[in-house]
């Protein structure tokens, strides 16, 4: 049997609700099973869920009539009888991700089974205002639709931001890469478009994608770590449900302060795990001029100067004593790093795992993992289509398209 990754939205209902609301229930639970998954088999999802062979045939049979899976006769090896069919998420469902950067946005259409269908990178002016991020949004989907094949349809756009944004309104409250503060982004381009838009924090859709399908797969508590060009930012889930706070807030793991050094991070605090772990500093010493993140990653593993590599060193130090108070005040089974924090783990583990266990409580340290991240340059993309397709998911039969 298929290793499989659980659903969120509330898992197989049998009691407490009526004949409707049951069946909606039971059937966005067997979607997001196909869907976190691509491709499962009736009688794992028969094993999964404990609904009997028939309701899953009406199920799947509804999901199929609603062009949300389709099914596929496979046999399987090592099984006797009738082979169990198949169920594989569409592929013509889309979701269209936005990621705003300082001087271009980057427009994608990715599908239900995690295919980047189209992509296209829109150059804007330095620090772009509010409106002319959305004129690029326009032009960007115009040309990413355009190349969807015919059938093709959108959920909505998911808009992935580098900075706090407050979930409740699609507002974005702090964006120092934009230099944008309380901006109503989602409103502003939800008026453009005429159709449903999201926005959400980059460390707190990452985590999400990482953790539904990367590696973070199978553990329910994880701290996710993100270095890029926006400074450090993360996620925290704790028992399968990611940690928001009480406006969205939540996951600023990079303005956790470590040190008493008067080093500033982006939003101008001192002695943060950002301020010391700054990747405008490594690619300095390492003789890059705004690098791409692969060029960077190659720079500090093949590092031979002693300027750079005692200021990688250094890096990793400050980044351990991070993780120490990470451990201690979560107690993750697993840490996630990505970003410029993957090379950096990568190029000394034995010095990074070393300080943080000398840093972090005993009880806590003993079982957590440092791992590195499985889904590269897609994250954001995958974690902003699992924002938009989280609607439908919940609730299949009412869904909407544009």
């Amino acid at each position: 049997m298929v290793k499989l990754n659980s659903p969120s939205v509330g898992g197989v209902q049998t009691r407490g609700a009526n004949r409707d609301d049951l069946r909606q229930g039971n059937l966005a639970t067997l979607l997001e099973y196909v869907y976190k998954n691509t491709t499962i088999s009736r009688s794992d999802l028969t094993a999964a869920t404990g609904l009997n062979r028939s309701t899953i045939s009406d199920l799947v049979g509804e999901l199929v009539d609603l062009n949300l899976v389709s099914e596929s006769e496979s046999p399987q090896a090592g099984r006797v009888g009738r082979p169990s069919a198949n169920v594989t998420i569409s592929d013509s469902i889309f979701a269209i991700t936005v990621v705003p950067r300082h001087h271009s946005t980057t427009i994608s259409a990715v599908a239900m089974n995690g295919t980047v269908a189209s992509r296209v990178r829109i150059a804007t002016p330095i620090h772009p205002s509010p409106e002319e991020v959305c004129d690029a949004v326009e032009r960007g989907i115009a040309q990413v639709r355009a190349e969807l094949k015919r059938g093709s349809r959108v959920v909505g756009v998911a808009v992935v931001v580098s900075g706090q944004v407050d979930v409740r309104n699609n507002s974005v409250r702090i964006c120092s890469m934009l230099k944008w503060v309380d901006v109503p982004f989602g409103s502003l381009l939800e008026e453009r478009l005429k159709m449903p838009v999201w926005v959400d924090n980059d460390g707190s859709l990452a985590c999400m994608a990482e953790s539904s399908f990367g590696a973070g797969r199978g553990f329910s508590d994880i701290i996710y770590l993100f270095g890029g060009a926006g400074g450090i930012g993360g996620g925290v889930v704790i028992d399968n449900q990611l940690v928001r706070g009480s406006r969205g807030y939540a996951g600023e793991l990079g303005h956790i302060r470590i040190t008493d050094s008067r080093s500033v991070d982006s939003l101008g605090l001192t002695g943060t795990l950002e301020a010391l772990v700054n990747r405008d500093d490594l690619a300095h010493a390492l003789g890059l001029d705004d690098p791409e993140d692969d060029d960077l990653s190659r720079a500090i593993l093949s590092a031979t100067t002693p300027r750079a590599i005692r200021l990688i060193e250094k890096k990793i130090q400050a980044l351990g004593f991070a993780l120490a108070n990470l451990v201690n005040i979560f107690n993750p089974q697993v840490i996630l790093l990505s970003g410029f924090l993957q090379p950096l783990f990568q190029a000394n583990d034995y010095s990074l795992l070393s300080k943080m266990r000398q840093n972090a409580v005993a009880g806590s340290r003993e079982h957590v993992q440092i791992r590195t991240t499985e889904l590269g340059g897609r994250i954001l993309e995958i974690g902003g289509a699992q924002l938009a397709f989280t609607d439908l998911i919940a609730d299949p039969a009412r869904a909407r398209f544009f």
